[in-house]
């Protein structure tokens, strides 16, 4: 069977990989020109099921708890399984409370726990949340091992491409996000910093709440930290605002006041689709599935609406030549 997939992001290169190793022909047509500069480029890579169960629906938990064991799987030695930290500032202590009384998953650590596990925040913060089953990884990292991985297995990329005058396929899987042209979708922009500073060490990402402007840092390799991401309901591709350039940097400094000194190596916007309910869909359109509204679970959520995509492909091929087999049946009767 010949597949195309529509979109090298996050959600096509995990289509790709589930359908490949199935059986399938693929190719992925991409109109960049490389990997890259979409919305999965500017991603935390934060693979925390159960932390965004504070504020998405019981799905996002059910679908992204094994998120981990596939990258693992699929890109081995992409993923790190430190957990999650979570601290408030002691003023807002009251918002530590409460995303602990909207999840699960976790245990309360205090200020000597804390310090074990992160000691740059020694002393910065009394008590916290740590989720122990989380994960993360770097997005363009694993967005890299990804691909060199599909294309070891055989699959054809076409970088730079007008996929819509491709043809000769049996299956198409569209995965382009916003480009899709679906009504129902609006874009969530997300804005991020990576700073770089030798003077902080994290060993996971750690989320510091606040009733206003939330953060959460990442640490990727090279002393470099990716700070976000604000939800802003909005399509702009346009950089990134004054107000969330100081937020940002503001959260970042009450985490750690070495933030202050920290260069300002990369600032970038990503525009997330979402349904209006938040979850994301596969959905048939004739001989067309189409993966989308990952919102700001990409990573967490893409393997497992990969899955779902693969699986109807196979299935839909399958019912196809159960027909043939009773038509032929039919006629020889």
């Amino acid at each position: 069977m010949r597949v195309l997939v529509k979109g090298a992001g996050v959600a096509g290169l995990t289509a790709a990989f589930e359908l490949a190793t199935r059986g399938a022909a693929v190719t992925v047509a991409e109109t960049r020109h490389s990997l890259g500069g979409n919305a999965s480029w500017f991603a935390g890579g934060m693979l925390a099921p159960w932390c965004e169960r504070e504020s998405a629906e019981q799905p996002v938990l059910d679908l992204g708890c094994n998120a981990a064991d596939w990258w693992e799987a699929a890109t081995p030695g992409q993923a790190t399984r430190a957990g999650t930290l979570v601290v408030a500032a002691p003023r807002d202590a009251g918002e530590l409370d409460r995303f602990a009384s909207r999840t699960s998953g976790h245990r309360h650590v205090d200020e000597d726990e804390m310090s074990q596990l992160e000691a740059d925040l020694a002393g910065r913060f009394r008590r916290g949340l740590l989720f122990p089953d989380e994960a993360h990884l770097d997005p363009r990292q694993a967005m890299a091992a990804l691909h060199n991985r599909l294309a070891a297995m055989g699959v054809e990329f076409h970088f730079g491409a007008d996929a819509s005058a491709v043809s000769g396929f049996d299956r198409q899987i569209e995965c382009t996000g916003m480009a899709a042209g679906d009504d129902r979708l609006r874009g969530v922009r997300g804005e991020m910093l990576i700073l770089n500073t030798p003077d902080v060490s994290l060993s996971r990402p750690v989320r510091l709440l606040h009733p206003r402007f939330p953060l959460y840092a990442v640490p990727r390799t090279g002393h470099r930290f990716m700070i976000g991401a604000t939800m802003i309901e909005s399509q702009s591709v346009g950089p990134v605002t004054a107000r969330s350039m100081m937020e940002l940097l503001g959260a970042a400094y009450a985490l750690h006041p070495a933030f202050g000194e920290a260069e300002i190596v990369e600032t970038g916007i990503g525009v997330r689709p979402a349904f209006p309910d938040n979850l994301p869909r596969v959905e048939t359109n004739g001989e067309i599935i189409v993966i989308n509204g990952l919102y700001r679970h990409g990573f967490l959520l893409a393997p497992a609406m990969a899955r779902q995509a693969a699986a109807l492909v196979f299935s839909q091929d399958r019912t196809k030549e159960l027909a043939h087999e009773t038509n032929g049946q039919r006629r020889s009767a």
